[in-house]
């Protein structure tokens, strides 16, 4: 969350920083498709499809073979599956993969009301049911995206058989900000703690309310944890180096998801690490899936 805030920054003044602003990494011209796809229509390209009465944008791509999961992507906050678009290619090479946006994100509707976790997991598994079916499935989030998918995966363990945490949301994150960034911050410092704290309080275009929580077990599924190398929290003053120590210490934190997982650094990279260092996104995710895929597939 904080890292969308941070990275948009040029060293200008706080005023309009938005904690859920992408950052000035480019965007995906993709073009989305009106017309919805029939419910049993194997979606190929971007279309809406309908999930628990809300239309749900959603952009699937690549061949489904046999052993294979399906690669799941979820984006950031702020952000959308057009800037997904790039990795996204890259990978239906070899993978089926689809992204979607959520709701109060991209082309899908807005939320009726407040959400909580629950809520956004109720549509993660409508798009599921409706992109991968009875397939196996590998998450791979960036950021916010990361933490939803750590978060889902426990409950889901029939279906969830890998994951890729791309500079996720740290679990602790409300409880990190607070500490790292005092309430008796001025300045710049000062509206940077107050805004994301309101942002994980659900003044977000998700309406998402975000709350603290233990990292709960997976079980044994392959998990890769990738974290940001490029210090880009510290150039905040004062309290930018607790910032990374807290980011850093919730990416470790992360591992607990699974007796399978492994932390790695995108050295090169921002919080943006598909758009930084893509390469490092893909062979992770394709690393995942292999093993997810069981040994008929190597892994």
């Amino acid at each position: 969350m904080i890292g969308a805030a941070v990275t948009g920054c040029d060293g200008d003044s706080l005023e309009n920083w938005d904690p859920l602003a992408s950052s000035s990494s480019p965007k995906s011209t993709t073009k989305t498709k009106s017309e919805p796809k029939p419910d049993d229509a194997v979606i190929s390209g971007t279309t809406k499809i309908k999930v628990d009465g809300h239309s749900v944008n959603v952009s699937c791509s690549g061949e489904a073979a046999d052993g294979r999961p399906v690669i799941v992507l979820l984006h950031g906050a702020g952000d959308g599956l057009d800037k997904l678009a790039g990795i996204q290619k890259t990978l239906s090479a070899k993978n089926r993969v689809c992204s979607y946006d959520r709701l109060g994100s991209g082309a899908s509707d807005q939320p009726d009301g407040p959400q909580d976790m629950a809520a956004t997991g109720k549509i993660l598994t409508g798009v599921l049911d409706r992109v991968a079916a009875d397939n196996p499935v590998v998450l791979a989030g960036h950021s916010l995206g990361g933490l939803i998918a750590a978060r889902y995966a426990p409950e889901h363990q029939d279906r969830v058989k890998g994951l890729v945490l791309l500079d996720a949301t740290p679990s602790t994150m409300l409880a990190d900000i607070s500490k790292a960034i005092p309430e008796s911050a001025k300045g710049p410092a000062a509206q940077l703690r107050a805004q994301n704290l309101a942002v994980f309080q659900g003044q977000n275009p998700e309406k998402l309310t975000i709350t603290d929580g233990k990292v709960r077990s997976a079980g044994d599924i392959p998990v890769e944890v990738v974290q940001h190398g490029k210090p880009y929290l510290a150039a905040l003053p004062e309290y930018g180096p607790r910032l990374e120590k807290a980011w850093a210490a919730g990416q470790r934190a992360w591992l607990a998801l699974s007796s399978n997982s492994k932390l790695s650094t995108a050295e090169k990279s921002e919080h943006y690490i598909y758009v930084d260092q893509p390469e490092v996104a893909v062979e992770a995710i394709e690393r995942v899936a292999t093993q997810a895929g069981g040994p008929s597939n190597g892994g």
